[in-house]
């Protein structure tokens, strides 16, 4: 289509305006987003391998800890080292360390540490490296030390039904030492630290946790052996004998807490018992972490050269490879069982370690105790993983161009001639095509298998999407969801493809030790035993009562929960061991894999005393229909109600009463990055005229401001539109609840500014995925939730200590006060109507979200699971009490302050979804707010007073009985009542 003469003048102001796309000026400007951090470690190695020549090596340097200038950190004396024998240093958190150091020969050095976890958090503590006061490579911002875990030795075994449960984990306190390595363990040896002859300054900083420091040195890097240098050293030693058998499940011990046995009901597996839930494998997800190491104790008959062999089923959903690293007492015996393949099996199989002839290869044990550990590994993937990085950073880069030259317009019957103001981009297009045929060539060799991976299909698929935007490039301003936006996207697959290539999932029954000749036994049953077992399987599943609809004798208490197995498995051992040991009060919960069972079942008259976990809309609407009991009746309501934040209750009250407790709790505040905030010199913004005036120099580099309207994708809900209301004052509701309020001029300016956002200060419309951008350095600072902060402290190993947490922006008021008010929607508890158990029934809704449980429960989900289990617990001195660093528990306690959930009244979905259309309309159409608001208001209360009939509170278009839409003055004035 020809563009007519307007769009021609539009492309050429842009063009005048943005000159510097064509002249180069800008490019040069984005590329500074990428300059703001350091290049990543393999780059730099790379770089000095080519440039530097080594001398020859000179000896360690120690650095003692009474040599180090103290910034913050202590220096303890011997009686306080936990055993060290010496003065050690403590350094925690924004303390640091700095030396200098004479290094003899110029060359490359590791840095060696000995430490002592004073805490053993469930995450490592981490520190930051710098050389003469830089970071040499982005990997030296974080070095971890990990923790040490063990079973609970006082573990009980089978419970009175003979089944299994996972033991808690206790850390084990004592020294350890490690060679710096990076922190994301993609790189199978240590870092290198290039040091020039001559003074140098070494500055430790502490990132996360405490530690306590003994010694540091600087080594030389000591070439690992190949398999066949290492069986000459033992060529004189004896073959070993016999068949040693080691139960996956019974470690020694780990360096990661969530690595975890499960009940596998599967015959092919030992120990299996048709019936019971034995602990018999290692969850695969649990162990899938590159990194993540287990360790096991074997006695070895005699001294002696012996095969190893492991029983696993590596089942990775892409259907690529998963790589482990063998340790033998401490190190990795040769090269070659570096980062060791195991190919993908739907079925149990045995892999012995072996060569490419399928060789064994055979490792010296020494008669009696002997360690054995196996490492996850993602190493192989580090050199495609990097190029998939710098490739996405370029689409990004020019997405972005793209977007300042065409304005972000999406109008398919504009056209544009984009190859005369980006010469370059179909040459740009094949370009990255090329290499990523390059790196799925890459990829499918490393596999060593005939089909093709996912891994594979994604690079295969992003390469025919770029070819397919090189041949029509003047069609990218309105295929930009194939390139860069969306989930279908090239930047999306390739960030995706990231994920699934560093995951290293294995299952694992058990492993042998054995004699080269010895005959292992076979993975898996015959035909007929598997057979002749799951028949057997088959009927005693019908004796097992663990889902909501099993019944309980009329002593016990029947709570249905609505969470995973394992929480129910860890609650219902909380339960016996606490509550019930001290009440005398039975309990039985069950699984509930649907909440809405609940409204069946309280219409058939089968449903439990208590529902715990359900979503905080069910109470109300169970409520208004008689459903629940309302908590208020009794006595000790009110003052247990103090351990809650006032507006978290709101949506869970009808007229007076109250039908649901807050069992966890959203926040919603700001994520930024510190280093790439401080390199551009810009605040963390406190008012949203702060969010405002940091936007152009943030747009200047191609990066913006992210805010969760962006990532509601189509449907906008409360949690996304009522922050702006609540700030500038307004209403949902007349006070009454029998109309809607956002006509009123409060909301209407909350609304013009709401969407003003966007269409006049260019915020992300659409972002599928704020934790990747943010990561990628596209959005280095925006408003997000809960989830976002579990993925960036368990999933996001690359910025850990690198970013940070503030209040929410908000306006500022007439008295001069930030409104910050935001929703904080979690799950619920409440108690039936139909109970006949109502006192014990709130005795242990009492006790479930009591401080001490909840904190109980918080620590242990994470100890088990892992640190991506974090508990969000709505109990307020619980909160207090968790593992969180303290300064993020303070912003976010703070923050709470200003937690007002929206209230619910018969047909407030409308106003929900009235305010999703009302935003859609003004930023995709056009549209004035105020006709925008008006256009709505008509449908709204012609619904809220249809519902409102419904519910016996108007007659005929009368009110004939009030409605009281709740408060946070009404929660607290609870106590003043009385």
């Amino acid at each position: 289509m020809k563009r007519n003469w307007f769009t021609g003048l539009i492309v050429l102001l842009l063009l005048i305006s943005h000159s510097a796309v064509a002249s180069g000026e800008e490019r040069q400007e984005e590329g500074l987003a990428d300059q703001l951090i350091e290049d990543s470690y393999h780059d730099v190695l790379l770089q000095w391998k080519n440039e530097k020549q080594p001398e020859q090596e000179g000896d360690p340097i120690t650095l003692f800890p009474s040599g180090w200038d103290l910034r913050g950190a202590q220096l303890l004396e011997e009686a306080a080292s936990n055993g060290y024998g010496d003065q050690v240093v403590h350094l925690e958190r924004d303390q640091q360390v700095e030396a200098e150091v004479e290094v003899e020969a110029s060359g490359f050095y590791q840095i060696h540490f000995d430490y002592y976890i004073e805490s053993n958090p469930i995450l490592p503590v981490e520190i930051a490296v710098q050389i003469n006061g830089e970071y040499p490579f982005y990997e030296s911002r974080r070095i971890s030390f990990m923790s040490k875990w063990m079973n609970d030795p006082s573990y009980k075994g089978p419970d009175e039904n003979g089944n299994e449960r996972i033991p808690t984990k206790l850390p084990i306190s004592e020294w350890s030492s490690l060679l710096a390595e990076d922190a994301s363990h993609l790189h199978d040896d240590p870092l290198l630290y290039w040091l020039d002859e001559g003074s140098s300054t070494i500055t430790l900083s502490g990132l996360r946790g405490e530690v306590l420091l003994g010694e540091v040195s600087l080594e030389a890097p000591e070439e690992k052996l190949s398999y066949e240098e290492y069986s000459s050293n033992y060529k004189d030693t004896p073959a070993g004998e016999g068949l040693v058998t080691i139960e996956a499940e019974k470690f020694t011990s780990l360096n990661s807490s969530h690595i975890r046995p499960e009940a596998l009901n599967d015959p092919d597996v030992v120990p299996y018992e048709n019936g019971k839930r034995l602990l018999n494998v290692i969850n695969a997800h649990s162990w899938s972490e590159s990194g993540q190491e287990m360790t096991w104790e074997v006695e070895a008959p005699k001294d002696g050269l012996y095969a190893i062999t492991m029983k696993v089923k590596q089942n990775k959903g892409t259907g690529g490879p998963v790589f482990r690293t063998l340790e033998v007492n401490g190190e990795v015996p040769f090269k070659e069982v570096q980062s060791y393949l195991i190919p993908h099996s739907t079925k149990w199989q045995n892999v012995t370690f072996g060569d490419k002839e399928e060789k064994p290869y055979l490792f010296f044990l020494k008669e009696g105790s002997n360690e054995l550990s196996l490492k996850a590994s993602a190493a192989p993937y580090q050199s495609v993983v990097n190029d998939i990085s710098s490739v996405m950073a370029e689409i990004d880069e020019l997405a972005l161009s793209i977007r300042k030259l065409t304005g972000n317009q999406r109008d398919r019957s504009r056209s544009w001639e984009i190859t005369e103001y980006i010469p370059e981009i179909e040459t740009q297009l094949i370009g990255w095509a090329d290499r990523l045929n390059a790196l799925g060539k890459e990829v499918q060799a490393l596999t060593d298998q005939q089909s093709e991976s996912k891994e594979f299909v994604s690079i295969a698929l992003s390469e025919e999407k770029l070819r397919g935007l090189a041949a029509k490039p003047n069609e990218i301003p309105v295929r930009m969801t194939e390139l860069s936006e969306g989930s279908n996207s090239v930047s999306q697959l390739l960030a995706n493809l990231m994920i699934d290539m560093t995951g290293t999932p294995l299952s694992m029954d058990r492993f042998y030790f054995h004699g080269e000749k010895e005959t292992i036994p076979d993975p898996s049953l015959n035909w007929w035993a598997s057979v002749r077992e799951g028949v057997k399987s088959f009927f005693a599943s019908f004796s097992q009562e663990t889902l909501a609809t099993s019944q309980t004798d009329e002593e016990t208490l029947n709570v249905w929960v609505n969470r995973p197995r394992q929480y129910v498995e860890l609650m219902q051992t909380m339960v016996d061991e606490s509550f019930t040991a001290e009440t005398g009060i039975k309990v039985k919960l069950s699984l509930m894999p649907d909440e809405q069972k609940l409204i069946l079942a309280s219409s058939a008259g089968t449903q439990p005393d208590l529902a715990l976990g359900v979503s905080n809309w069910l109470p109300y609407e169970m409520a208004i229909r008689g459903a629940v009991e309302d908590l208020r009746q009794f006595d000790d309501f009110t003052e247990y109600s103090k351990q809650f934040s006032p507006g978290a209750f709101l949506p869970m009250m009808v007229d007076e009463g109250v039908y649901g407790l807050p069992e966890t709790q959203d926040f919603f505040v700001q994520f930024y990055r510190k280093d790439i905030l401080n390199e551009l010199n810009t605040p963390v913004p406190d008012t949203w005229n702060d969010v405002i005036e940091i936007l152009p120099e943030l747009q200047r580099y191609g990066m913006n401001y992210y805010t969760p309207i962006a990532g509601a994708i189509g449907f906008k809900p409360f949690q996304t539109t009522a922050p702006y209301i609540y700030q500038f004052q307004g209403d949902m509701y007349a006070e009454d609840g029998m109309s809607t309020a956002i006509d009123e001029e409060a909301a209407l300016n909350a609304v013009t500014f709401m969407t003003d956002l966007n269409t006049i200060y260019s915020m992300p419309l659409q972002v599928p995925n704020f934790y990747n951008h943010f990561r990628y350095s596209t959005l280095p600072i925006g408003i997000s939730s809960f989830t976002t902060y579990v993925q960036l402290t368990s999933a996001a190993p690359e910025i850990a200590g690198w970013w940070d947490i503030a209040l929410h922006p908000g306006i500022e008021n007439e008295e001069g006060e930030v409104e910050r008010w935001t929703t904080g929607s979690g799950q619920s508890d409440m108690i039936l109507k139909g109970t006949d158990k109502p006192d014990e029934s709130w005795e242990l809704l009492k006790w479930w979200m009591s401080a001490d449980t909840q904190t109980e429960f918080a620590n242990t989900l994470q100890v088990l699971f892992g640190p991506e289990y974090m508990w969000n617990t709505a109990n307020l001195d619980a909160f207090v009490a968790l593992p969180w660093p303290e300064e993020h528990k303070e912003i976010i306690l703070e923050q709470w302050e200003y937690l007002k959930e929206v209230p619910k009244i018969p047909g407030a979905y409308l106003v929900e979804r009235e305010l999703s259309n009302i935003w859609n309309r003004i930023v995709f159409d056009g549209e004035n707010p105020r006709s925008a608001i008006d256009d709505s208001i008509i449908a709204i209360d012609r619904e809220i007073t249809r519902k409102m009939e419904e519910f016996g509170y108007v007659e005929n278009g009368v009110n004939v009985k009030p409605y009281r839409v709740p408060t946070i003055e009404m929660v607290e004035s609870w106590g003043e009542e009385e």
